[in-house]
């Protein structure tokens, strides 16, 4: 099974990276800047390009099964790149006839399942209040992916840290399930890639902790 990794050269990306050639898969991993990602393996390829590149994009996307984004933006992104990227990618998939879409998100991009309380409001409001136009994108490319007619999985996250994978990962919505803040990038890693098998989430939006 072959898929298609975005934000590949990235902290999570690299871990999925990893953990997807571990399980067996063939991955081809788009990064803007390939020499961040250091791992050789013979079923791995990859593929060069900025997320303004469409024809790149559709170049990655040819003959995967299941596409997997761990995009996201810094504090210091200006407009709206990786919403435009989504659209791109989105485009190859449905021109390649892909159907299987899971992307990373936050809570900045709400779901109609959520109860949000004061804490998670502020950490919203926080968000959109110091980096406008990465909360904007977060919330772009998010409302790119519903609007698709993908079988689409957003896993949105709170806050992140480098502990190991525990596998102990708990799937909810604010003021609906218990939960806690963070979530480990190995363990982010390994819930999105069990994700292109697991159909129990498609087109649903879960925030994920530990």
């Amino acid at each position: 099974m072959k898929i298609a990794i975005f934000g590949s050269s990235g902290n999570v990306g690299k871990l999925l990276v990893e953990q997807a050639l571990a399980e067996g898969y063939d991955v081809v991993a788009y990064a803007r800047n390939p020499s961040k990602l250091t791992i050789k393996h013979d079923h791995l390829t990859i593929m060069q390009g900025e997320l303004s590149d469409e024809a790149m994009i559709e170049r990655t996307i040819t003959g995967v099964n299941a596409v997997i984004s761990v995009m996201g933006p810094s504090g210091k992104s200006k407009g709206t790149p990786i919403t435009q990227g989504m659209r791109y990618i989105i485009a190859a998939m449905n021109k390649y006839g892909v159907r299987r879409l899971i992307a990373l998100s936050t809570a900045s991009s709400k779901d109609p399942n959520d109860k949000l309380g004061i804490k998670l409001k502020t950490m919203i409001t926080f968000v959109k209040t110091t980096s406008p136009d990465a909360y904007a994108d977060i919330v772009g490319w998010s409302e790119v992916i519903r609007a698709s007619n993908l079988d689409w999985t957003l896993v949105r996250i709170l806050l992140l840290d480098d502990k190991p994978k525990t596998g102990n990962v708990k799937t909810g919505y604010p003021g609906r399930n218990e939960q806690g803040t963070h979530i480990s990038r190995a363990d982010l890693a390994d819930f999105m890639l069990k994700q292109v098998k697991d159909t129990k989430y498609i087109r649903k939006a879960p925030i994920i902790t530990n």
